[in-house]
């Protein structure tokens, strides 16, 4: 089935939708919404889909003609047509200060998150990453960079490693093997902490290490002599890819 070219907007709101449907991924939710939309798909009229309309489209793709047995809730439909309609809780997400300049002797970290400044996002399903500028005694929060497109990419592994491939360091709470070295091409060095945590805690123990003796691909984007790249063990809180 041919699908008509979207806006980022709309592809959000999709992307989003899908998320709080169990068992349905963007590309049904998108063939469900394009059968019922005749013509462009956009933020208007995408409020002219209705809870009835994703239960017939549910109910159809299961081989349920009346509705019924599909294991999606009501509950999780009427979320689904608020978030398609726009008129879902926005999330209160932190101020971000535009760098105006790159500090010296400095990294910028990526931090997989779903909640406000906290780690607690896997690579491949997080809604977003928090990317900060880190010196060993300040960090800046520049960036929220919504990952929620990766869900309309052919390669949604590939379009998060780019997202993000102007930093140095991610942190996430997990990521695969395959998705690990797309995001080693990129020039980003992956640090899976599976018990995530708060994002300034996660930057206070990266400054301790800076601060001392840093592993040598550290050192380097530091911009420290080759004499001072001392050999690095990490820690066993700390599991890097």
């Amino acid at each position: 089935m041919s699908v008509p070219q979207i806006n980022r907007e709309s592809a959000l709101r999709i992307a989003l939708a899908a998320r709080v449907l169990p068992g349905i991924d963007v590309g049904m939710l998108l063939e469900i919404i394009h059968q019922r939309i005749e013509g462009e798909i956009n933020e208007e009229t995408l409020t002219t889909i209705t809870v009835t309309d994703l239960k017939t489209g549910f109910a159809s793709a299961d081989g349920e003609e009346d509705g019924e047995d599909i294991g999606i809730g009501l509950p999780e439909m009427k979320e689904a047509v608020r978030i398609l309609w726009g008129e879902a809780n926005v999330e209160d997400l932190p101020e971000v200060t535009p760098l105006e300049e790159i500090p010296a002797r400095s990294v910028r970290v990526a931090i997989a998150s779903n909640t406000a400044e906290k780690l607690d996002g896997h690579f491949g399903s997080c809604l977003r990453f928090l990317v900060y500028q880190v010196t060993v005694d300040s960090y800046q929060l520049i960036d929220l960079r919504s990952a929620l497109e990766a869900d309309l990419s052919d390669d949604r592994n590939a379009f998060r490693a780019n997202l993000i491939a102007d930093c140095q360091v991610l942190y996430v709470v997990s990521v695969g093997g395959p998705a690990a070295a797309k995001v080693v091409r990129a020039g980003v060095y992956p640090i899976k902490k599976i018990e995530g945590g708060e994002a300034a805690d996660i930057l206070a123990e990266l400054q301790k290490v800076m601060a001392g003796s840093p592993p040598p691909w550290l050192a380097k984007h530091l911009g420290d002599s080759a004499e001072k790249r001392i050999r690095f063990e990490h820690s066993s809180e700390e599991d890097i890819v």
